[in-house]
């Protein structure tokens, strides 16, 4: 991948913005983390709006406490006089949900660095890579190649983080002897791997694994049980004080049981619905998301449908699960 025009839309501006998708995970924190200590380290103005709240297990990445949660009254007008918009971890307008129509009307340069499949048209610039493992790979390699500051603990603590969880403690597909490298070198930064996976796995409140214990009894086997799946309701929010960022990593349980080929998270929304799609192999679930406008990678997708009720989208999807498994 060629940084260097990457390198020069850093350069020549001086305000920027920097943002990434509905409910954050440690990628995309981790990677806004680390690109807005960069860049205030180059003496730029930095400004980093969320859609989301960050998930309470990621806030010991947001060292200075800089991440604001997006409000139109208070953020509009940054994003519309900033010189550049970053779109971290995420390639498609929906993805910020509300967020995504200032970013529409802003008339600045949007630039994405990111490492999923099929982006829209709102980015002016694409820096992605579909066979990274994670976004912070990306921005490690940027780093790296081009010298634009000295890493330091902070940054390798957040791409760090980054990596670890989007390869699920290095062991998806995409985890590759580059990968290995990234990691190796972030470890020389002084960071303890130890305390980054407690943090944001061993650190959980007592509300998620309540909500967990529902997500999973409800789960179901169907399609002689090549495909398994579970139900989240706003009522077993409410009996467990849960939230929503709380649901995040629970359909990777669907796969855990021997013989399923696709997982599925079906999760009632206030405004609509949740949809979390993984799958095993060859089996592209991201096409599956995409007939119900999401998308994502090839094992790993999600959607999120407005004003759609989970008893009449459920055996839509499941429906048009079947042609995606293999023949017994």
């Amino acid at each position: 991948m060629d940084f260097k025009p990457l390198r020069e839309i850093i350069d020549g501006n001086q305000n920027f913005v920097l943002t990434t998708h509905v409910n954050p995970d440690a990628d995309a924190i981790g990677s806004e983390t680390a690109l807005y200590i960069v860049l205030k380290k180059l003496g730029k103005t930095v400004h980093l709006i969320n859609f989301s709240k960050t998930p309470d297990n990621l806030l010991f990445l947001d060292v200075d406490d800089v991440i604001e949660q997006y409000i139109p009254e208070k953020h509009d007008e940054i994003i519309l006089n900033t010189d550049v918009i970053f779109m971290l971890d995420l390639n498609q307008a929906t993805r910020v949900v509300k967020m995504g129509e200032i970013l529409k009307k802003s008339e600045c340069p949007i630039v994405c660095i990111d490492h999923h499949q099929d982006p829209d048209d709102l980015p002016t610039f694409l820096f992605t890579d579909e066979e990274a493992c994670a976004t912070s790979e990306i921005l490690y390699r940027f780093f790296e190649e081009t010298s634009i500051v000295e890493i330091d603990t902070d940054i390798a603590n957040s791409l760090y983080a980054g990596i670890m969880t989007d390869t699920g403690s290095f062991r998806y597909e995409r985890t590759s002897p580059y990968t290995h490298y990234v990691a190796s070198k972030l470890l020389e930064y002084n960071i303890d791997p130890n305390e980054i996976y407690i943090s944001i796995f061993e650190k959980g409140n007592v509300n998620r694994l309540n909500l967990l214990g529902l997500a999973l009894a409800s789960l179901k086997l169907v399609y002689n049980g090549r495909l398994c799946y579970m139900t989240i309701r706003q009522s077993d929010l409410d009996k467990t004080g849960a939230n929503e960022s709380d649901v995040d990593g629970f359909v990777n349980y669907c796969m855990t049981i021997a013989g399923v080929k696709i997982g599925l998270l079906f999760f009632e929304l206030k405004d609509g619905l949740k949809v979390s799609f993984r799958s095993r192999g060859d089996i592209p679930i991201n096409k599956l998301a995409g007939e119900f406008n999401g998308g994502g990678h090839f094992n790993a997708s999600g959607s999120r449908l407005f004003d759609k009720e989970l008893n009449s989208v459920l055996p839509e999807v499941l429906d048009a699960a079947e042609k995606y498994l293999p023949e017994e």
